[in-house]
């Protein structure tokens, strides 16, 4: 069974061993509205926890993803490409934006528990 960790920018990320699935929460999508556009990372490409990493666009606003870890991206959902109101419908699964193989998983002390996430979002 996967952990489930949670960002300050409203990242989850659900990590399975060496890899990790990262979209965006449901307080995210409540907040940006309805999503028409996202931009998915390249397949190949290495990254450290905290750049940008995708984007996505509302009828609202337009917002970046970061890397919650550091690593390289092995997958895209590209589904997304055609269809991204899937982040509203369902955030936590099937609008999952990209994985990554972690490439030290001490940084995951750096993230929430979901205990930790809701308090935090209680107090914004």
């Amino acid at each position: 069974m996967a952990d489930l960790y949670f960002t300050e920018e409203h990242e989850w990320v659900s990590v399975n061993g060496d890899t990790a699935i990262v979209g965006i929460t449901s307080y995210a999508t409540e907040q940006l509205g309805d999503i028409v556009f996202v931009e998915l990372p390249d397949i190949g490409k290495t990254v450290k926890a905290g750049d940008e990493t995708a984007v996505v666009e509302s009828v609202k606003s337009a917002s970046e993803l970061f890397a919650p870890l550091s690593g390289e991206i092995i997958s895209a959902n590209e589904a997304l490409e055609d269809a991204p109101e899937t982040v509203n419908e369902d955030p936590q699964d099937r609008g999952w934006f990209f994985s990554i193989k972690i490439a030290d998983k001490s940084e995951l002390a750096s993230l929430m528990d979901k205990e930790a996430y809701d308090s935090f979002v209680q107090g914004l």
